[in-house]
C-alpha cells in the first residue's frame, strides 16, 4: 500500500510595518511594498507589481488625508498567499469614517482613488479593527485565470462599467 502523499503547508508571507501620519510615510510605505514585492519574486514594472502599488499608493493616501488622527500612524500590512494567487493589502488607521467609492466630476482634482482601488483589486473593502478605527483592505490578483480576472473596469450604477475620461 503506498503512503499518502503528504503537501507541503502554504504559508502566506507577510510585511508588516507602521508609518507617520504624514505624505512622507505614505511615500516609504508605497516605497517598500515595492521592495518587498521585488523580495517575494514580483518583478518591478510588472503588471502585478504596478496593481499593487499603486493600491498601497491610494490607501496610504487615503490614511494620511482622510483617516487622520493627530498623534496616531498608519499600519500597511502585505500578506503574500501563494496558494490563493493573490497578495492582500491591509491599511489600518484611527479614523472610524469610512470611506466610499464616488465618482469624481472631470474637473475635480481628487477622488478617484477608490475607484482606482476598485478597478485593480479582485475585491476589497472595510472592517472594524480592534481599538479605534478601521482596516481598509484589498486583494490583487497575481495571475489572470477564469476564477480570479485580476483587473478589470470597475462596476457602475446598474452594472455599467466605469470607464476613465481623457484628461484635457
Amino acid at each position: 500500500m503506498p503512503a499518502p502523499h503528504a503537501q507541503a503547508p502554504v504559508c502566506p508571507r507577510v510585511f508588516a510595518q507602521r508609518f507617520s501620519a504624514t505624505r512622507r510615510g505614505a511615500r516609504l510605505a508605497r516605497l517598500l511594498a515595492a521592495l518587498q514585492l521585488v523580495e517575494w519574486g514580483c518583478p518591478r514594472g510588472s503588471e502585478h507589481h504596478d496593481a499593487v502599488t499603486t493600491v498601497v499608493a491610494e490607501l496610504a493616501a487615503n490614511a494620511v488625508l482622510h483617516g487622520l488622527v493627530p498623534g496616531r500612524d498608519f499600519a500597511l500590512r502585505l500578506a503574500h498567499d501563494d496558494g490563493g494567487g493573490v497578495i492582500r493589502i491591509e491599511v489600518s488607521d484611527a479614523h472610524p469614517s469610512r470611506p466610499s467609492r464616488v465618482l469624481p466630476a472631470l474637473d475635480e482634482d481628487h477622488g478617484r482613488g477608490l475607484v482606482l482601488v476598485d478597478a485593480l483589486a479582485v475585491r476589497w473593502g472595510v472592517r472594524d479593527r480592534p481599538g479605534p478605527g478601521k482596516t481598509v483592505w484589498a486583494e490583487c490578483a497575481l495571475s489572470t485565470t477564469p476564477d480570479r480576472p485580476g483587473r478589470g473596469l470597475p462596476a457602475g450604477p446598474a452594472g455599467k462599467a466605469l470607464r476613465a475620461e481623457p484628461q484635457r
